[in-house]
């Protein structure tokens, strides 16, 4: 039987007593799954992701990562439990001004003492790791030139070197695709599953889009009004069940197709380990 490396019980989370993001959600993710969690926008799949790498806190309710509660962690058990989760974002959070493998290592500050983060020491190996990553996903001359300076899915590319370069157990990927056109979504994707089932790792991806669904994932899990609503293997979602869950938002159900990648600088770092 496949290991459960993320166990979520009975999590809510409310932001008012108007607004509950999250609903009494229980759920498993077993190691090496790939799964992607789908539904229309205020649906609570951010949340969800936030609540399981603590960059929100829920109200109520159990995670557990590894064995070990991750909800009620701090100080330096969340820093550890915390560098074995990596985060891709919708928005990059790449330096634009900072050089592509340099934005690739800073996945590796959680891992190194205060002093050596601040001076910038990585380690030999180190950065042959961050080279060999951005080989893999075709960026390799792209090395030394400014974030700012990439398209789009080239930006989300780094973005998933700096996340796996963590040596993570856990992916998590918030709406990676949102802001590209199709094509330069295809290869994010396609690079992401690949890199990810290559490594044995559990990845858990938000996405509106049910075709790229469908595609890459080993299990989709739709949610609507912060409720699971579908838990099962891309063949088992009947169009059926994608309209429940997209009703009255079924424009968010596909990329649109649009020109190339627009440039996005992001002028500070998000350090997922700290």
């Amino acid at each position: 039987m496949d290991k459960v490396l993320l166990h979520i019980e009975h999590l809510t989370k409310r932001y008012d007593k108007d607004t509950v993001a999250l609903r009494d959600v229980s759920i498993d993710f077993k190691e090496g799954d790939f799964v992607v969690v789908i539904g229309p926008s205020g649906a609570g799949k951010s949340t969800l992701i936030r609540c399981i790498n603590r960059m929100i806190d829920a109200t109520d309710g159990k995670i557990l990562f590894d064995g070990q509660e991750i909800s009620g962690a701090r100080g330096q058990k969340l820093r550890v439990l915390r560098s074995e989760i990596g985060m891709v974002f919708q928005n990059y959070n790449l330096i634009g001004r900072v050089n592509v493998v340099k934005n690739v290592l800073y996945g590796r500050l959680g891992h190194m003492p205060l002093w050596k983060s601040l001076l910038g020491k990585y380690s030999r190996e180190e950065r042959k790791a961050a080279f060999a990553l951005l080989e893999k996903v075709g960026l390799k001359d792209q090395a030394y030139k400014r974030a700012d300076a990439l398209s789009g899915g080239q930006m989300q590319r780094v973005g998933i070197c700096r996340a796996l370069i963590q040596e993570p157990k856990l992916l998590l990927a918030d709406e990676p695709i949102a802001s590209l056109d199709p094509k330069s979504a295809e290869i994010v994707m396609e690079q992401m599953h690949d890199i990810t089932s290559e490594r044995g790792l559990t990845c858990i991806v938000n996405l509106h889009q049910v075709d790229f669904a469908r595609r890459y994932a080993s299990r989709i899990v739709g949610i609507r009004d912060g409720q699971v609503v579908f838990d099962g293997a891309p063949d088992e979602l009947t169009d059926e069940m994608t309209a429940f869950i997209y009703q009255g938002k079924e424009h968010e159900m596909k990329l649109k197709e649009s020109g190339p990648s627009r440039q996005v600088s992001v002028k500070k770092v998000v350090v997922q380990n700290g």
